[in-house]
């Protein structure tokens, strides 16, 4: 049987919008690579809170913005779609929110972001496809201590008697904390709060610069402020647009984003 005599419209849709051609099984190597074509698809990016572009995390207003426009999001848009398809796929997901400790100067940092918890034939799972730069392309097993390899990178998620769950990426042969997280569900709601401080908070990193990135079959590409790095097998490409011209050209060439209604999107 063919995946559209499967699928709803909706998922169908969702689905040819991240090119997924795999299987439609609720396996956990399903949900894996659903994982993997999200992010070789929907780039992260913060380019509406830049641009004075109030965000919603509506559903319908997301099906806009990120199956129908193809644009990306930050983790909020972008976790909030990924837990609706998956449940329309027939997972059980628990909408969960994370204290993000990459990169933070302020500890303990604010908890904004936004992370899934994924049954899938009997095993519970981290998925996220909400993260800038590097970030795991395959659902980590929810399993203490436990070392899990992807391709060159490694993620291990550590239980923590105050925080809940800690996730840790290695890089060059140490160890550091990318975010942490408890179990406690959380309803669409509790996401607003968060959200809104990341879009109007004088302090919130959103606000400063371009936040892009997008993994590629090679590596992936990521934008800060107008240069854009393209990670490619070890080697690394930097670009910087000089025109608004060559960075939208940019945009729509390394992370598919086309803002052709830029000044709608402002009115």
């Amino acid at each position: 049987m063919k995946m559209e005599q499967i699928m709803k419209p909706a998922a169908a849709a969702y689905l040819e919008r991240i090119a997924y051609e795999g299987p439609v099984d609720g396996s956990a190597e399903m949900l894996a690579l659903l994982q993997q074509a999200h992010l070789l698809a929907v780039p992260y990016e913060n380019l509406d809170i830049l641009n004075g572009v109030p965000l919603s995390l509506d559903p319908e207003r997301l099906w806009d913005k990120i199956v129908l426009r193809r644009r990306g999001g930050y983790c909020f848009e972008l976790n909030a779609m990924f837990s609706w398809l998956l449940q329309e796929l027939g997972f059980s997901v628990t909408n969960l929110v994370a204290r993000f400790w990459r990169d933070e100067t302020l500890l303990p940092p604010k908890r904004r972001h936004h992370v899934l918890k994924v049954e899938a034939e009997g095993r519970s799972y981290l998925c996220d496809v909400g993260v800038g730069g590097s970030v795991p392309r395959r659902p980590l097993l929810l399993e203490d201590g436990l070392v899990q390899e992807q391709g060159e990178e490694a993620y291990r998620l550590d239980r923590d008697a105050a925080f809940g769950w800690f996730l840790s990426e290695r890089k060059k042969g140490e160890w550091g904390r990318v975010y942490s997280f408890t179990e406690e569900p959380q309803l669409a709601d509790d996401y607003l709060f968060a959200s809104y401080w990341c879009q109007y908070a004088p302090d919130s990193p959103f606000r400063t610069e371009a936040k892009l990135a997008i993994c590629t079959p090679e590596g992936r590409n990521t934008g800060v402020g107008r240069e854009i790095r393209l990670f490619r097998n070890g080697s690394v490409t930097v670009l910087a647009p000089s025109t608004q011209a060559e960075y939208d050209e940019a945009l729509a060439a390394h992370f598919g984003i086309v803002i052709a209604t830029r000044d709608e999107d402002n009115g």
